[in-house]
This record gives C-alpha cells, sequence and structure tokens, in this order.
C-alpha cells in the first residue's frame, strides 16, 4: 500500500515462515506480546537494512536497492536471517523505528506558513526523531517558495488547481526544538545510518530526500532534548509570555501511536491549560499529522479560542496531499 513491493513481497513470505516455524520466528519470537503499533517488523526489516548498509550483508546488497525484487532476494534474505538471525534480532529489539520522513513537509511546511502568516515561528515537535523536519524552511517546495539550490526538493502529485489553499507569506523559524525518547544526531555518521536503516531501500526517492536533508541538518542546527514528550511539553510551553506575535506551534507527524496513553493525556491536558492562556500576541497551535485508516489526517487546534480544522489529508511519506481548506 505504501509502496515498497520489495518489503511487501519479503513479509509475506515471512510471515509463512514464521507459521512454519524458521528463521523469521526465531528473529521475531521475543516481540510475540508487543503491541502491533511498536511496529516490531519494521524494526527487523530496518537491522538487516542496516547490516546490508555496513556491508555486512553482500548477498543482499543487489537485491535491497532501487529495483530489488523480493522473489529474487527471499532466498539470500532467508538464509541471512538463519546465518545472523541473533545478531539481527538484538539490533531489533534494541533500536525503536526513527522513521523521520522528510516528504511530510509537503503537508507540514504549508501549514506552518498559514500558521505563521508571514510572522515568527517557533517550532516544538513531539517525537522528533532527528528533527529534519524542523529544518523544512531549508527545502525547496515545487517551484512556489524556498531554497532553488536546496538538496532537497520536494515535488507533490496534485494538480495546479489543487495546491494548498493558502499562499506562503514568508516566515521566520527563531526556534527549533524537539523531543524524543532515542533522539538521533543527524550530524554524524551513526545517526546517518540509523535514518537509512529504516527507508525502505527500493524507494529510490525517499533515499534521496533523506540524503539531502541529512546534508542540511550538518548546517542548520536545532535543539533535541532525551525526554517523555508529556513533561517536556509542560517545560517548553511554561514560558509562552512573549507579546510579540510569535506563534508556537507543537506538531508531531506518524508519532501518536508510539505514545503510551498516560502520556497522551498529560499532552493534551497541557496543551488544554496552556491554549486556555493564550493571547493574539502569544498564540498557540498544535498541528498533527496521524495515521486515519489508508492515509493520515491533517489537523489543528489554534489558541486563543481552541479552534479545530481539518486542513487536508496526506500520504503517510507525505504526498501526494489533498488540501480541504
Amino acid at each position: 500500500m505504501l509502496g515498497s513491493p520489495l518489503y511487501a513481497g519479503l513479509l509475506d513470505r515471512v510471515a509463512e515462515d514464521v507459521e512454519a516455524g524458521g528463521p523469521s520466528w526465531a528473529v521475531l519470537s521475543p516481540f510475540e506480546e508487543w503491541d502491533f503499533g511498536s511496529a516490531y517488523v519494521l524494526r527487523m526489516m530496518g537491522a538487516v537494512n542496516r547490516l546490508v548498509l555496513t556491508g555486512s550483508a553482500p548477498s543482499l546488497e543487489p537485491h535491497f536497492a532501487p529495483g530489488g525484487d523480493a522473489a529474487a532476494a527471499w532466498e539470500p534474505f532467508h538464509a541471512f536471517l538463519a546465518e545472523r538471525g541473533a545478531e539481527i534480532r538484538d539490533i531489533a529489539v534494541e533500536r525503536a523505528v526513527q522513521t523521520n520522513e522528510v516528504g511530510r513537509c509537503a503537508a507540514l511546511a504549508p501549514a506552518f506558513h498559514w500558521l505563521a502568516g508571514g510572522g515568527q515561528l517557533r517550532l516544538l515537535e513531539i517525537g522528533a526523531s532527528a528533527g529534519l523536519n524542523l529544518r523544512f524552511d531549508a527545502y525547496r517546495y515545487e517551484d512556489r517558495w524556498g531554497d532553488p539550490e536546496s538538496p532537497v526538493q520536494l515535488v507533490d502529485r496534485y494538480p495546479a488547481d489543487a495546491a494548498p489553499p493558502f499562499e506562503p507569506k514568508g516566515v521566520e523559524v527563531v526556534e527549533r526544538r524537539g523531543c524524543d525518547p532515542s533522539p538521533v544526531d543527524a550530524a554524524s555518521e551513526e545517526g546517518a545510518l540509523t535514518l537509512l536503516s529504516y527507508v525502505w531501500p527500493d524507494q529510490q526517492e525517499r533515499v534521496a530526500l533523506l540524503r539531502g536533508a541529512l546534508e542540511v541538518a550538518r548546517r542548520v542546527p536545532v535543539r533535541l532534548d532525551q525526554a517523555a514528550a508529556g513533561a517536556w511539553l509542560a517545560e517548553a510551553l511554561a514560558d509562552l509570555t512573549p507579546a510579540d506575535g510569535t506563534v508556537t506551534v507543537v506538531f508531531h507527524s506518524i508519532v501518536w501511536q508510539y505514545i503510551p496513553e498516560p502520556d497522551r493525556e498529560r499532552i493534551r491536558s497541557v496543551l488544554a491549560y496552556v491554549g486556555g492562556a493564550a493571547s493574539y500576541g502569544a498564540p498557540l497551535a498544535w498541528l498533527r499529522m496521524e495515521a486515519d485508516g489508508a492515509d493520515t489526517r491533517l489537523d489543528v487546534t489554534t489558541w486563543p479560542g481552541g479552534h479545530e480544522r481539518l486542513l487536508g489529508r496526506a500520504g503517510y511519506h507525505g504526498r501526494p496531499v489533498r488540501w480541504l481548506g
């Protein structure tokens, strides 16, 4: 459904191998009681891809690439699980999925511009991973706005008459800050490897966008805190007093499913409390791009007032975006 024939075909075969008690089951057995929302299957695939990227799986390198074919890849993949299963299992258990998908900026960035209204923007991202989406203003969008020389070029698939219903008015980002249980340093080799390992290798455009975003990350700093979202947000929003019109935007994308319910309730409570004290001199917005069936919803709540608005729907990796007004 999300456009990776390689992973879809391999995972169909993995499911059969699990039922047969094969090496796939030996790798996945520690996750037997885990919630499916923890994405343990992607943990396993990310672990394998990590070993491919480091040159530790030469038999899989020709297959974990654009045009990779699941039928041809299955035999060496199955053999690799049998041979290196314990190592793959350990990596998968230790490392949560870190999909810092910059393609989602095709939906997030126009919303940021609309919320800023040509003014200043303070960004606070929950589940920021490596904070690549906090650097949205260093990317190029269509031929509309952004640095034309940016290594990240986002081209959507919507027709001209379905463009965002709000035009960019320019924006100045005065703060970029995020939290994550395990933040990733995108400017480091280890961080880059972690992020690349979770991008499906037959999706060439996603890999190219991520490599471009990693280049941007080396020159655009962000602050990333290792923290639970609820407590972090309470601290980050403790001082919402500037009356210069700076818009504070709390946002997240495909993160809600990973947050425990007590922390979700803390986030809601903090936003409601702080939003109740927001003013037009110091407005607050909560922007979320989260799963809703076959695609995602882009919802926003703005304070003062606590007004709710559905801005549009988008793919899990951002495009295509369907703006609803």
